[in-house]
């Protein structure tokens, strides 16, 4: 199996939106926010080679909405998901398998482009996957979530018959060494993604841990629809992390990718942070 970090670019959003009650004296050291309080966040996928499968778990918001729509987000940055993926040797083409980690915007807005009057998939060989609890919540989203789910990220992916659901129980194996975590503070059955490596497990934070300063359990994103629900999910999900040596693999950071925790007296904390080019070097 071979893995790689691929940035699909940056965006901007709201400091305390993203940080939830911490204060911004706290927050502004972990990620400096411009002069409208806006924070750069990465859109950080992770492509899973396993020989027979070229696995892409989530792309990104894409470039399909118009200037009002980018006039908020404030995307910005060279990388591309096209440009980092053929830095090592591949194109969308060779990807067998689109992983949503769940149907925001910003995680699967660029999987689907333009065509015409239309819309096709960016990765023509590959299937769709989501889950059937977290797709009706998608079709059918409440007032407060709506603006994240946009119909033309998701319609096009059933409407081209590439949609399928992941049917493996929480903590369940999708494929072997690929097992899959629900969680629903964030958002309904959010796919946290547990890819067996080596010695270790990478799990694939998705917006439970964005970044490595969400690491500290009370760090919680305004976004949540079930903050409390998320504060149980990170007790566990972090617990298992420290006591089995688990690699976090951050999705919005803008700097760091990956880390291995520590328990401290303060609680869980980031005991080391290093780009995931080198975990061979931290998991033998």
């Amino acid at each position: 199996m071979k893995v790689f970090s691929i940035n699909s670019g940056f965006f901007k959003l709201d400091g305390g939106a993203m940080y939830g009650v911490v204060p911004k004296s706290m927050w502004n050291k972990a990620n400096p926010a411009d002069e409208n309080n806006m924070c750069s966040w990465a859109m950080r996928c992770l492509l899973v080679d396993t020989g027979e499968r070229k696995i892409l778990i989530d792309n990104g918001m894409g470039d399909k909405q118009d200037a009002r729509f980018f006039s908020r987000y404030y995307p910005h940055g060279e990388d591309t998901t096209e440009k980092n993926l053929a830095k090592y040797g591949y194109t969308t083409d060779d990807i067998t398998d689109m992983f949503n980690t769940h149907l925001h915007f910003d995680h699967c807005g660029g999987g689907i482009r333009r065509k015409g009057e239309g819309f096709e998939p960016v990765f023509k060989n590959a299937q769709y996957w989501s889950n059937e609890k977290h797709w009706n919540s998608a079709l059918a989203p409440n007032e407060r979530e709506r603006a994240s789910f946009l119909t033309e990220n998701i319609l096009p992916v059933q409407e081209c018959g590439k949609l399928n659901f992941v049917t493996c129980d929480d903590g369940g194996e999708w494929i072997p060494g690929f097992r899959v975590n629900y969680v629903n503070g964030h958002t309904d059955a959010m796919m946290l993604p547990q890819i067996a490596y080596k010695n270790t497990q990478i799990l694939f934070c998705a917006d439970l841990v964005p970044s490595a300063g969400h690491v500290s359990m009370p760090w919680v994103m305004a976004y949540d629809m079930r903050p409390l629900e998320t504060l149980k999910e990170k007790h566990r999900l972090l617990n298992a992390a420290v006591d089995n040596g688990w690699v976090l693999f951050f999705e919005h950071d803008p700097v760091n990718e990956c880390c291995l925790l520590e328990r401290t007296e303060k609680g869980i904390r980031v005991k080391e942070i290093f780009n995931l080019a080198d975990i061979d070097s931290k998991v033998e």
